[in-house]
């Protein structure tokens, strides 16, 4: 991959935080219209590597890219979605207009969007299969819908990039699945890249093109295959690390002190 043709490359990069060391000497590159997941156990540094590409956390050596430049804050090309709860079920925006704040949120109460505007939103909430509840509070909708309502109002500005932090924490195996499967169907209509922080891996396995591992202060990335084995993530975490597939086709990480979660429960 040239970089030319990256949508995120990082050359020996590094962050530390309060005197230590999150992760160091991270070289990779992640394609354009790549969906990528964000492995490893908690306290890692994933979230730390969205807001680093972000430009929220500064590097302490190396350089971090995004299409091209370095990182900066305020990037329009970058839709983000942080840690969340879900919204209160009194909460009485309606999903469109929680979207449209992804166009003019500093504009909050402008009574007539435009035409262009409206249409905009409307697309957005078509990509994301959200049409047939627009139009209610967002309170009252299931997990599910309110994080299709959330990729909507991130891309609607016309994101190139989305950076996802858990966007699947709390939903049930089917709704992980068809959210997985609808941000696929996003990088794959729209030429978005995006990298998803996960606590598992199994839902999103068969949508992914390929996985970042944030471990031991390392930070490695490749094809699920080559990065989810029990050699590899070993030299990662420099202490032994087994993976294991269960009867039903799961992976599952465990090692050093305690299973490393690429289950449900696991946190």
């Amino acid at each position: 991959m040239s970089p030319g043709s990256s949508a995120v490359a990082l050359d020996r990069a590094a962050v530390r935080l309060d005197g230590r060391d999150v992760w160091r000497d991270a070289t990779l590159q992640v394609g354009q219209g790549e969906f990528v997941a964000v492995l490893g156990p908690n306290g890692a540094g994933k979230s730390t590597l969205l807001k680093a590409l972000l430009g929220l956390v500064p590097l302490s050596a190396g350089k971090a890219e995004v299409f091209g430049r370095p990182v900066r804050r305020g990037n329009p090309e970058i839709g983000y979605l942080p840690q969340r709860r879900r919204f209160d079920p009194d909460l009485r925006i309606r999903a469109a207009d929680l979207v449209r704040l992804g166009l003019d949120g500093a504009s909050w109460g402008v009574p007539t969007p435009s035409v262009a505007k409206r249409s905009r939103v409307a697309d957005m909430i078509a990509l994301v299969g959200a049409s047939a509840y627009a139009q209610r509070a967002i309170g009252e909708l299931s997990g599910g819908e309110q994080q299709r309502i959330l990729i909507a109002q991130a891309l609607v500005g016309g994101a190139r990039m989305l950076l996802l932090d858990e966007p699947l924490d709390s939903l049930d195996l089917n709704n992980q699945q068809a959210i997985s499967e609808l941000i696929r169907g996003v990088c794959r209509a729209e030429g978005v890249t995006v990298l998803l922080v996960a606590h598992d891996v199994n839902p999103i396995l068969p949508f992914i093109d390929r996985v970042v591992y944030v471990a031991g202060g390392h930070v490695l990335c490749g094809h699920p295959e080559e990065v989810i084995r029990t050699d590899t993530l070993t030299r990662l975490y420099g202490a032994p690390v087994e993976v294991l597939r269960t009867t039903d086709g799961r992976l599952v990480v465990v090692g050093l002190y305690e299973p490393v979660s690429h289950h449900a429960d696991g946190h």
